[in-house]
């Protein structure tokens, strides 16, 4: 094939892709206005050209999209779907060209967020304030809740989750890594001594989830649930913690929570050589071919964010560097 043959290929792929285009546009333009002659005058084109790009589609889909009468024009149950389908994408593409001619990413619309409730009002509700200042046209709505949130049924664009996913159903991306440590204050190591090893637990006051079956360390290599007690337990994590600082006994606490005590030196962390390996953060959302942009770029931040060197070190406070797009 000579380079002229290659040329003329191009050219007439591009003029087919337009005249499919122009297909597309007329028949949301009919549809949407009801007749073709308004139609015709919204796209400055006469009544019988709209006509004959809408038999082309028509022809080239093997599918009848509108009936057409001397008085009325409606979908057929194809062309209903379609119409909805072309929308989209017509509407997807405007936001595309609006965000290059703006010389940024432009977002809007409405998101439902859920994520477990502690760690939400830490490390979530916070970065979608952040969220919300460079993207002002989008509404969020945000589920802080510890439950399993069945997102399809409950129309849930993205959740956010810790540890292994037991749902393949759904898509899921790994946002980063959450360690957990075992930690005390300083004042309750001073008076009962550091723990050197897991079976040291067993002579400690120690602080435990309700119903928990034990703290996961390591030991020679192989994961090793330790049984554990004390005089205190509840079912609220940030109620362990706060016992820790007040020097009642060893907690086993994710790196989200005490990130930023550890930092300050209010806790200590002890059996580091015997810290379990790290549960992964992830955002989840429902299998579907086109993310929202609003969705995708508030997926990018939390990604972003918890992924930057020093964020879980500094229990979240530390911002992660500006994305595109913010101010």
């Amino acid at each position: 094939m000579n380079e002229n043959s290659a040329i003329r290929q191009i050219i007439f792929y591009i003029q087919t892709k337009m005249d499919h285009f122009k297909q597309i546009t007329a028949f949301v333009a009919t549809a949407s206005r009801g007749s073709l002659s308004a139609a015709a005058r919204a796209e400055g084109v006469t009544p019988a050209v709209m006509a004959r790009r809408l038999d082309a589609l028509e022809e080239r889909l093997g599918v009848r999209l509108l009936v057409r009468t001397t008085r009325r024009l409606s979908l057929t149950f194809e062309g209903q779907a379609f119409l909805e389908d072309c929308q989209r994408i017509l509407r997807d593409l405007a936001n595309a060209e609006a965000s290059v001619s703006l010389g940024g990413v432009k977002a809007a619309g409405h998101i439902r967020i859920s994520a477990p409730a502690g760690f939400g009002r830490l490390h979530v509700a916070p970065l979608l304030m952040r969220f919300l200042d460079a993207h002002p046209e989008v509404t969020v709505s945000l589920d802080l809740s510890d439950r399993l949130v069945d997102l399809v049924n409950e129309g849930v664009d993205c959740a956010v989750r810790i540890g292994e996913l037991a749902d393949s159903s759904l898509v899921s991306l790994r946002l980063g890594e959450m360690r957990r440590a075992v930690v005390a204050s300083p004042q309750y190591l001073a008076r009962r001594g550091v723990p050197q090893t897991p079976e040291d637990l067993a002579r400690h006051d120690c602080l435990s989830l309700s119903q928990q079956r034990g703290w996961v360390l390591m030991q020679d290599g192989v994961p090793l649930t330790v049984r554990v007690s004390g005089a205190l337990e509840c079912n609220d994590g940030a109620v362990l913690r706060e016992w820790a600082l007040a020097g009642r006994g060893l907690a086993w606490r994710s790196m989200w929570e005490v990130g930023e005590d550890l930092a300050a030196g209010r806790l200590v962390s002890v059996l580091d050589a015997h810290a379990a390996a790290p549960m992964g953060i992830y955002a989840v959302f429902a299998q579907r071919r086109h993310l929202p942009l609003r969705v995708r770029l508030f997926i990018d931040l939390l990604k972003h964010s918890y992924g930057s060197p020093g964020y879980w070190a500094a229990g979240g406070r530390t911002p992660a560097p500006a994305l595109p797009g913010e101010p």
